[in-house]
């Protein structure tokens, strides 16, 4: 700190006179001593950085500070640190001060002392089902029953029937959640100026009975039923109501092209599709009702995006949402319905995860599921009663039903915008609302930083980020926790074969910027080498991961491929049980941080969406006559951030094609018969691609060579 001057800080953007009085404090809190740790945990805890200044003084300030700090000696440099008195009040804490002496006897000391000591601790789920709103019809016999050996992951909760979807709808005095308490807050994109709309409980419950009776009316117990829309509080009516009927979701994102929605309606075997007609975003109107047509679906039911009444002309089998409320509404109790209870290990909702073979796997979600991600959500997240929980997703990912649990299981409230997230009319938006836990993706905060569009926004009720999907970059994370007095920013990591995490952050250990700091409560992880040997649990390394089998929540099946050789096959025996199989490669640091260096396999993280490499090559293959063949790629920037997608480039003999060509010629055929959200970001032409002797492509030395090529010096 001694090296930062005054025209430093004017050279930041800071006036005058602030900037004195900054320079005073700062050398006053220099001239304590101690090491770069400490100084800037005394910083942001004097909070001497306001989330006004500018994003040039607070990197000048960090990265001063950690200029000589030597990550392969002493790990990557933390920026929060909890204090005793908060971590003995977060959900985890409070559980940790309730259970660690009984659990641990006189190792136990303090949440944060006896963190990992904790974590080892085998009983944690007979803790935690008392802290979520889970009530069951019939209890379960045991937590876990292990007698049934060609289960990897044995068998949770067995004998106990229930339905997920009831308990988020109903009252509890113990969880804090009464027919009044706020449900879900939401706004219109358009209606900025307007006050938030809210529901309560109540109101929930019985919009949520309503579509019930409505589904009960025409479809059967276990039919398959589609949601393709925005995540709008209609969205989250629709979903809990199937659920609640004994019908399944079939959840697909609404970003999808035709040929994709199709392939979802097929595997799931889909007897019909919510959706709206068209998709609002800043201020323009995108089909949906026709996108949706397209693919094939037996029936739709069309939600109008803006007033009363659809925008397009339905088929003769399609309704409008008007119509099929319609006869529900003619009932004398509409707005009751009793809940249909199944055994634990019904299927409540089919989520798609693309794997390497083109064909996105079919992953069921039990009436379990919920019960793990939203037991993450209030350990690692620290998601409470009374807590405002704003997330950007949609139902068609994993994230939309994590963050739909989170927040009724809890007695948390939801909060949606519906529109785009990407400006400031969303700040706006979790401004009014009061939202206190944001979750985030890394390509969205990016935009928010390099468009400034966040300026003036209000975000210091926020106790907490959430970060997932992709890499984080540490400059980004250092500009979203900056605007809320250096909060902690989560990172996440997981899938939807796990119904949410199995590496986390969390609140009662220090964090550094794109790390993560340990497993998922009641999960584990080994790094295993090239030769399937794991690493000691001390020591760092990089390796691919493998993920304890005993793994509440993980799936046990999939719709439409082999789950024991997709997870398991091939992996090793681990304390008499075989890892299950994730694909992330990990890097454990000194200090015992985590990040994610990749994919050990072929599939590519794009946005937060997994997709595999053949299924882009055999796209961009097609894309232009002169191409012989392609090879796709995706790295992450050296300092974090989302991957980037490149495409390496045979053609054919003789021919002459300029890069740039290519490149707008592969992105616009990825986005037509793929995702529109997709784009190439690099072109780069070989004369052949490296081969191994069986005419395998070599795909790790062209992403080698990608990273020499692209990817600049990481600052620290």
């Amino acid at each position: 700190m001694r090296e930062v001057r005054m025209e430093d800080l004017l050279r930041s953007g800071l006036p005058l006179e602030e900037a004195r009085d900054l320079e005073q404090q700062l050398n006053n809190v220099s001239t304590i001593g101690g090491g770069a740790v400490e100084v800037w945990a005394r910083i942001t805890a004097a909070r001497l950085l306001k989330p006004w200044h500018p994003h040039a003084l607070h990197q000048l300030i960090y990265y001063s500070i950690y200029r000589h700090h030597d990550p392969s000696i002493h790990g990557p440099p933390p920026y929060w640190f909890p204090s005793l008195s908060k971590a003995k009040c977060t959900n985890l804490g409070r559980l940790m001060e309730a259970h660690g002496p009984l659990a641990l006897g006189k190792l136990y000391k303090d949440p944060i002392t006896s963190f990992r000591n904790f974590h080892r601790f085998s009983v944690y789920w007979q803790f935690i089902l008392n802290e979520l709103s889970v009530q069951f019809s019939v209890p379960p016999r045991c937590i876990l029953d292990l007698s049934d050996k060609t289960k990897h992951g044995g068998t949770w909760l067995p004998g106990a029937v229930l339905n997920i979807a009831d308990c988020c709808l109903q009252s509890s005095t113990y969880h804090k959640k009464h027919d009044d308490s706020l449900a879900i807050i939401w706004r219109q994109e358009g209606r900025d100026e307007h006050d938030v709309e809210r529901m309560t409980l109540k109101e929930l419950r019985e919009q949520v009975m309503l579509v019930a009776n409505a589904l009960d009316l025409e479809f059967c117990k276990g039919d398959a039923i589609a949601i393709d829309m925005p995540m709008t509080n209609i969205a989250v009516i629709i979903y809990l109501a199937v659920v609640l009927a004994g019908l399944v979701v079939v959840s697909i994102a609404d970003s999808f092209a035709p040929k994709e929605i199709a392939t979802r309606l097929r595997v799931s075997k889909t007897r019909a599709v919510f959706t709206q007609d068209f998709i609002l975003r800043g201020g323009r109107r995108f089909p949906l009702y026709s996108r949706v047509v397209e693919a094939g679906p037996e029936r739709v039911i069309v939600i109008p995006a803006s007033g009363e009444d659809i925008g397009v002309q339905l088929r003769s089998q399609d309704s409008s949402w008007k119509t099929f409320l319609s006869n529900a509404y003619a009932l004398p109790r509409w707005n009751y319905y009793k809940p249909v209870h199944q055994p634990i290990d019904a299927v409540t909702n089919i989520l798609f995860s693309s794997g390497t073979t083109g064909e996105p796997k079919a992953i069921p979600w039990t009436h379990l599921s919920p019960i793990r991600c939203a037991t993450d959500s209030w350990t690692h997240l620290d998601v409470q009663s009374g807590d405002i929980v704003c997330w950007p997703t949609n139902l068609g990912w994993v994230m939309g039903p994590i963050l739909l649990y989170s927040c009724f299981l809890t007695g948390a409230s939801l909060a949606l915008y519906h529109g785009s997230p990407l400006g400031r009319p969303f700040g706006k938006f979790f401004q009014d609302a009061g939202v206190t836990v944001l979750g985030t993706v890394p390509s969205l905060v990016k935009t928010w930083k390099s468009t400034n569009c966040m300026e003036g926004i209000d975000w210091t009720k926020i106790k907490s980020f959430g970060s997932t999907g992709e890499t984080s970059s540490i400059d980004d994370d250092l500009w979203l926790s900056s605007r809320a007095f250096y909060k902690p920013v989560i990172e996440c990591c997981g899938g939807t074969e796990l119904a949410s995490c199995y590496i986390y952050g969390n609140l009662v250990q220090p964090q550094a910027f794109g790390a993560f700091s340990s497993a998922a409560m009641g999960a584990g992880f080994v790094i295993l080498d090239e030769n399937g040997t794991p690493y000691p649990d001390d020591e760092p390394c990089v390796g691919e991961v493998g993920i304890f089998p005993l793994h509440m929540g993980a799936s046990d099946r999939l719709l439409n491929a082999d789950h024991e050789e997709v997870y398991f096959k091939g992996m090793p025996m681990y304390k008499g049980r075989q890892l299950r199989r994730h694909g992330d490669v990990l890097k454990r640091s000194v200090g015992g941080y985590y990040t994610v260096q990749g994919r050990a396999d072929d599939t590519m993280n794009l946005g937060g969406i997994k997709t595999s490499s053949v299924e882009i090559e055999c796209i961009c293959d097609r894309a232009h006559e002169g191409v012989l063949e392609t090879a796709a790629i995706s790295v992450a920037p050296a300092n974090g951030g989302p991957e980037q997608l490149s495409i390496f480039v045979v053609l054919k003999n003789g021919l002459d094609i300029k890069p740039d060509e290519l490149r707008l010629k592969f992105s616009k055929a990825i986005q037509t018969n793929l995702n529109p959200l997709f784009k190439v970001s690099f072109v780069k032409i070989l004369p052949e691609f490296p081969r191994t002797a069986s005419n395998k492509l070599m795909r790790r030395v062209l992403r080698d060579q990608l990273k020499k090529e692209l990817l600049p010096h990481s600052r620290i």
